[in-house]
């Protein structure tokens, strides 16, 4: 199919994420993928500042891992995880043990990140039920906060300002505490207390904590202090609530450390991974927890077992992907790739500061935002980052980039002038 036939059946026969039906956004044809750069049928060229959604760490069409799967896919696509195992699922488990420091003992894989918050979700209910505490039925979750799409994910979002708000009357009902005001790199100021009041008030009917550390996603790209996740522990534990952290997102090296909950000084009780887990190649998540936690929750005075199986669950192909992302990570120098996206990004970046139409400006890691002071519309700014070659997805008032971490320097510059230069062209003249 050529480049208008393509648009012409995709309106026909889609629907594409948060998008209408009737009145839908432009789309772009992609034929291909390398490196940072994707390759649209008409035969532009773009270099993705989105890693597809904070996914395609290593970069499109990496040999790599395209062997990886090429190995996989010779010996077995895929099997029943129940009764049976596997040695790349078993050799993923131990990675994941590895590269978090041995802190989680038991991982359960399934298929992508909103399915990973559920099933930590029904872990927390769980392990409370064994121990016969049958009235911690809801979750505390924050202002600003997104964890994903289906169910209990979007009862866990902000509960005003997120895309699930029009939900409110069927969504199971938690409790909310205000986000972390302190920014990541300025002075703690006890953003805990208000959490301390509501865990006291509701601690007989929380079984957890959910929250996404350092980074607040989709729920606004906000960057808030370390601190404020060192005071959540010592809260939870006080309590006697589970601790999840919601590492979808931030998992793989993200925001400059390995976890994003290593820029704090604790671990959690339960972690949820997905998103980069494999390069991008694959829908697929892990949740991970401690051999305390797993032990009530599978003990006698309940089912047994942890009460959750999805059909492509561990699903072979997708654990060896996961394993040679992870393998081309650790290859990495890290803290070189990290310090040069973000010293570069902060370098062009932080001119927006000085744009009147700009309300703040936030780096860390491989994560660059530039928050505006008021919404962006897609149908006239996509276009003028597309004249520059970039791809570029905005949202609300948000414009950022999370580029793959094997982008060259000249790919890098070319971005972030892209995105200046475009702000300026949609904002300076209103």
């Amino acid at each position: 199919m050529n480049f208008s036939e393509i648009i012409e059946k995709d309106r026909r026969f889609l629907l594409h994420p948060y998008d209408s039906s009737v009145n839908p956004i432009d789309v772009l044809p992609v034929k291909g993928g390398g490196k940072e750069f994707l390759y649209l049928t008409d035969g532009t060229i773009l270099i993705d500042g989105m890693s597809s959604w904070w996914s395609v760490i290593h970069g499109y069409n990496n040999k790599y891992i395209n062997d990886a799967l090429k190995s996989q896919i010779d010996k077995i696509s895929h099997v029943m995880f129940g009764g049976l195992t596997h040695e790349p699922a078993v050799k993923l488990a131990e990675n994941l043990y590895k590269i978090s420091s041995c802190h989680f003992d038991k991982f359960f894989f399934c298929d992508s990140g909103s399915v990973s918050v559920e099933v930590a979700v029904k872990m927390a209910f769980q392990y409370h039920m064994a121990q016969g505490n049958k009235y911690k039925s809801k979750i505390l979750s924050f202002c600003g906060a997104y964890h994903g799409d289906t169910f209990m994910a979007m009862s866990l979002c902000d509960p005003i300002n997120s895309m699930h708000k029009e939900f409110a009357n069927v969504l199971h009902k938690n409790i909310f505490a205000p986000r972390p005001k302190s920014k990541f790199d300025d002075i703690y100021e006890n953003d805990h207390l208000q959490v301390e009041e509501i865990l006291e008030k509701h601690s007989d009917e929380i079984a957890a904590v959910i929250i996404e550390p350092i980074v607040q996603g989709a729920g606004g790209m906000w960057l808030y202090h370390p601190e404020f996740l060192n005071k959540l522990r010592e809260l939870c534990d006080r309590y006697s609530i589970l601790l999840i952290f919601d590492e979808v997102a931030t998992g793989f090296g993200r925001t400059g450390k390995m976890f994003a909950f290593e820029h704090s000084n604790i671990i959690p009780d339960i972690i949820c991974l997905g998103k980069a887990i494999t390069g991008g190649y694959m829908s697929f998540a892990a949740v991970g927890t401690t051999q305390k936690v797993i032990d009530v929750v599978c003990s006698e005075s309940g089912p047994g077992a942890f009460m959750h199986g999805p059909t492509f669950m561990a699903n072979p192909l997708a654990c060896e992907c996961a394993n040679a992302s992870i393998t081309l990570l650790k290859s990495y120098d890290t803290q070189k790739v990290m310090s040069f996206l973000q010293n570069t990004m902060k370098k062009y970046f932080f001119e927006a500061k000085e744009f009147d139409f700009v309300k703040d400006v936030r780096v860390l890691g491989s994560i660059g935002v530039i928050e505006l002071k008021e919404y962006i519309n897609l149908r006239t700014i996509t276009p003028k980052f597309v004249q520059r070659g970039v791809w570029v997805r905005p949202f609300k008032n948000l414009v950022y980039i999370m580029p793959p971490y094997i982008i060259c320097e000249d790919s890098l510059k070319k971005l972030c002038k892209a995105v200046l230069e475009s702000i300026w062209e949609e904002f300076s003249k209103k």
